[in-house]
């Protein structure tokens, strides 16, 4: 990639258990509210699972695209509809075909699948309105470019958990290449049975909230959501208020189909080119936002690879999976969402999404400077990690668009009070 482009983001739309507005989101963000976790007694043929669950009102499809008619698809026009203004106004400006969709998901429309399975199973054939395509992973981006009318490139990013970070890298190539001016990118997931059950059976599923980096950890909540970017060369128009893509890196150290590495290989060759391309030093990060699903291998690796990449330097840090479960697909989307909201305007405190644990540090790893409530930063660069099955790694660094000179960072301020229902 050609590291010399910068990209900014200059929209977003986003729906998550925390919310479907931006300020709402970040407030949530920063109270650590865990009112989206949520027990449900459907999704797991055993027992009972606490889940991340979006509860908004999703809007009906337009009649001319009820073919895409899926929960996921349903979520993501939601997603859309927040961005839609900017989309009909760059396709005025750059043409329909001059505009680009990468989306990552890992469950497309699988529980529409599922529905119609039982169908199947009670009534000897599928209900009439089922189609095999709604489920495919192609299915979301297809269904946006058709929502848009646009006619650019157009694919879906599937590695597991850090499918929607790896867009990032995919829409650069793209800008890069001259191939779009405008690339739509971002994630969206929805429950599903199938992948509640998968990891149930893999003994990752936790008993209760998850725990990530605690000694009692034990497996992960799954989540839903979605959050949608447009990513564009920044320019003189734009500059002025834009987030900057500073730093995009990608891995794959394949150690095993399902663990990664014990000692984060790919994670620190991840967040070591995502630095160099952003041509930051370790110590100019102000805020990481950790993978940490809570699984014991996952922040096992992770602590030890943060430890490798930053040494002595080590960024305050948290996991927000506690808040939203763990979106798979579209983790790396939803997080990297939350560190564009921490760069934002909305953030006028500069505070820091603290970390929601029972503060039980495991002896067994390396600790890590985990966020306490109320804590603030100078806020300018800020890290997102997402890791996959297979090894498949991302890491992408946020910036905030500025000339001045940086302040000392992670300044605490007790007397900023937050709500922690944790």
């Amino acid at each position: 990639m050609n590291s010399t482009t910068q990209i900014a983001i200059t929209h977003l739309g986003l729906c998550c258990p925390l919310g479907q507005s931006q300020q709402v989101v970040l407030d949530n963000l920063l109270q650590a509210s865990t009112t989206g976790m949520q027990w449900r007694d459907d999704l797991l043929f055993e027992r009972s699972v606490l889940v991340g669950q979006v509860n908004a009102k999703l809007p009906e499809l337009p009649s001319a695209l009820k073919r895409f008619d899926t929960r996921n698809n349903q979520l993501t026009l939601l997603i859309a509809q927040q961005i839609e203004q900017a989309v009909e106004q760059a396709k005025a400006r750059y043409g329909c075909g001059r505009i680009g969709i990468v989306i990552g998901t890992s469950t497309s429309g699988i529980a529409t699948g599922e529905t119609a399975l039982s169908e199947l199973e009670a009534h000897g054939e599928f209900p009439k309105e089922y189609d095999y395509a709604k489920q495919e992973l192609g299915d979301t981006s297809q269904f946006l470019q058709a929502y848009f009318e646009l006619t650019g490139p157009c694919y879906t990013v599937s590695t597991a958990c850090s499918s929607s970070a790896k867009v990032f890298a995919s829409a650069k190539r793209l800008i890069d290449a001259d191939v779009c001016d405008m690339v739509i990118v971002g994630g969206i997931d929805t429950l599903c049975k199938l992948t509640l059950n998968g990891f149930y059976s893999l003994e990752s599923i936790s008993s209760g909230h998850c725990q990530p980096f605690s000694v009692n950890r034990d497996g992960i909540n799954i989540g839903e959501g979605g959050a949608l970017f447009t990513l564009e060369r920044s320019t003189g128009q734009n500059k002025a208020q834009a987030i900057i893509l500073s730093g995009i890196g990608e891995s794959s150290d394949a150690h095993h189909i399902s663990a990664p590495h014990p000692e984060g290989r790919g994670a620190v060759n991840a967040m070591q080119a995502a630095l160099d391309m952003a041509k930051l030093k370790p110590e100019q990060i102000d805020y990481l936002n950790l993978h940490g699903t809570a699984t014991p291998k996952n922040d096992a690796m992770e602590s030890r690879a943060v430890h490798q990449v930053f040494s002595n330097n080590l960024p305050a840090c948290s996991s927000t999976k506690s808040l939203t479960g763990h979106t798979l697909g579209a983790a790396g989307a939803i997080e990297a969402a939350f560190c564009y909201l921490l760069l934002s305007d909305y953030n006028t405190h500069q505070q820091l999404p603290p970390q929601v644990w029972d503060g039980e540090q495991d002896p067994n790893d390396p600790s890590l400077p985990l966020v306490t409530k109320g804590q603030q930063a100078n806020i300018n660069h800020v890290m997102s990690n997402s890791f996959a099955f297979g090894g498949s790694n991302a890491s992408l660094i946020l910036s905030r668009n500025c000339s001045s000179k940086e302040a000392p960072k992670n300044i605490n301020n007790d007397s900023i009070e937050t709500n922690q229902d944790a």
